[in-house]
């Protein structure tokens, strides 16, 4: 929620048609032995080694912490650099007594932790009050360098039809209050008590952009341009188009696979806003609907065609977008490992799924935490 904690990607690099991505990813702290919430960031934040404390920061509440990855070219630097962070971060938490989670939402019931002592976080409870959910909602965030606003503002216009897609993907938060909520991703409908969470509108122009954004303000509905919650934007502080609809991913392998598919989704988008093609307009509403299948089903049920406005399984969807990004994913360099990625995605499941598995298996939400914390330590 808060912002990038590390440089962002700036867009191709010289002489290469290769787009930069970097990756902002949230997590939850938990008691190792009830799972519940607790208000430990600062305890965690002093356990940092102090070279990545740069690439380390609070987010809302005093139980999330969150990282950002450095902008890279290569998925395996991603991947590095992912995984150092989480290994750390984890590492960190259980000097300080508890453990590190990446998931959407806690599963289990507790008290509500504290926000942050920041005085924009005290604006914010000040001015929207209860909209404060339980635990912590954490997501993933990823950054894709685009070379100016405008074409920032075309790519936004041409991505929107498809991030559904990419919500299913990430569904990893099924459990809340102790029970199974029937959602694969929870944080989702939490998340839309915040008045400007919504699906990006199509967009006229980057003047257009701008001037929601002062009606957006000057209305109330958001304090400042961070509030800007759409499902993409552009970046306030650099020159990258942000995706930010998606859970917390469970493992590193999960969150490169978002990272690989999201640049080769912005990749895709600017071919075609440079060829003249354009956008496919899709209806608000259609888009909201889709998001809320995403949202409930995640892969393992169906998913909304955008094109047509049908209910398609959600794998079929998913075979369909990714061949649509093929062009791109080769392009990068990337499609055989997204090859590979997506296989593992299909034999696991989603975070969702594999947090269902747990619990069937053993009727224990401490069980299902347990499991999350060895997958988000790798």
């Amino acid at each position: 929620m808060t912002g990038q904690v590390a440089e962002a990607p700036s867009g191709t690099t010289a002489g290469t048609d290769v787009l930069t991505v970097g990756v902002e990813e949230e997590f939850l702290l938990v008691d190792p032995h009830t799972g519940a919430a607790v208000p430990a960031v600062d305890l965690v934040l002093e356990q940092v080694p102090a070279e990545l404390r740069g690439q380390v920061e609070r987010e809302f509440q005093t139980s999330q912490i969150e990282i950002g990855s450095p902008p890279g070219l290569e998925l395996s630097s991603i991947r590095h650099s992912l995984g150092v962070l989480r290994k750390a971060l984890a590492d960190a938490a259980e000097r300080a007594g508890v453990r590190l989670l990446a998931i959407g939402t806690g599963p289990v019931d507790g008290p509500v932790p504290p926000v942050v002592d920041k005085p924009r976080f005290d604006r914010m409870i000040e001015r929207f009050r209860l909209l404060v959910p339980g635990p912590g909602n954490n997501g993933m965030h990823v950054h894709v360098g685009v070379p100016d606003p405008e074409t920032g503002v075309q790519v936004l216009n041409h991505v929107r039809p498809w991030l559904p897609m990419l919500h299913a993907i990430t569904t990893n938060s099924p459990f809340a209050g102790g029970e199974d909520t029937g959602y694969a991703s929870w944080r989702s409908v939490e998340w839309e008590r915040w008045p400007s969470v919504a699906p990006t509108p199509f967009l006229e122009s980057h003047e257009h952009y701008q001037r929601l954004i002062r009606q957006l303000i000057s209305s109330g509905v958001m304090l400042d341009e961070g509030m800007l919650y759409w499902y993409a934007r552009l970046s306030a502080k650099y020159p990258t188009v942000e995706l930010r609809i998606g859970d917390v991913c469970p493992t590193v392998d999960d969150a490169v696979l978002v990272a690989a598919l999201v640049r080769a989704l912005v990749a895709t988008a600017m071919a075609d806003v440079e060829a003249g093609r354009p956008a496919l307009r899709t209806d608000h509403h259609l888009l909201v609907g889709a998001h809320w299948r995403a949202a409930h089903d995640g892969l393992e049920g169906d998913g909304v065609d955008v094109t047509t406005g049908e209910l398609r399984p959600a794998w079929e969807l998913l075979d369909r977008f990714v061949e649509r990004m093929r062009p791109a994913l080769e392009q990068h360099g990337d499609w055989a490992e997204v090859s590979d990625l997506l296989g593992g995605l299909r034999r696991h499941g989603t975070g969702a799924a594999r947090q269902r598995a747990v619990y069937a298996r053993t009727g224990r939400l401490v069980d299902v935490v347990q499991d999350v914390a060895r997958q988000t330590r790798g």
